[in-house]
């Protein structure tokens, strides 16, 4: 860890809110990152102490920063660089608990179209099926 500043994209990349650093430039740009209230550029240097909100797909995240680093390590010394605020936690909580109660209906679907083998063993059971009604 150091104290002088990161780049904004290096940092959520070493924390491990984005895989690559692209990934977080693009979000970045999207307009999804906030530092301290305000939009921010991947070139924004990171300090100890900034606050940074955040969007990861459907996740609303915001975080204090507590260490600086330009290096990606292991999850748990990543983790140790911010500190998320109790009001993020707890409205993560309620949206995970919104979607565990009211799944999206394209999620339940476990299966497409019928496969080729898939239609003609409907095609076989319902020949038989039909010679045994008669």
């Amino acid at each position: 860890m150091s104290e002088t500043g990161v780049r904004l994209d290096k940092w959520l990349w070493a924390a491990r809110f984005y895989k690559t650093r692209a990934l977080a430039v693009d979000e970045i740009g999207k307009g999804r990152v906030e530092v301290n209230g305000q939009s921010a550029k991947p070139s924004r240097e990171m300090r100890v102490g900034d606050m940074l909100r955040l969007r990861q797909g459907l996740i609303l995240r915001e975080v204090r920063v507590l260490g600086l680093s330009h290096v990606r390590g292991p999850a748990p010394v990543a983790q140790a660089l911010y500190e998320e605020t109790p009001e993020s936690i707890e409205a993560r909580a309620k949206s995970a608990e919104a979607r565990r109660l009211a799944p999206e209906p394209a999620d339940t679907i476990q299966q497409g179209r019928p496969t080729k083998q898939d239609r003609r063993k409907l095609a076989d059971w319902n020949r038989w099926s039909a010679e045994s009604d008669e």
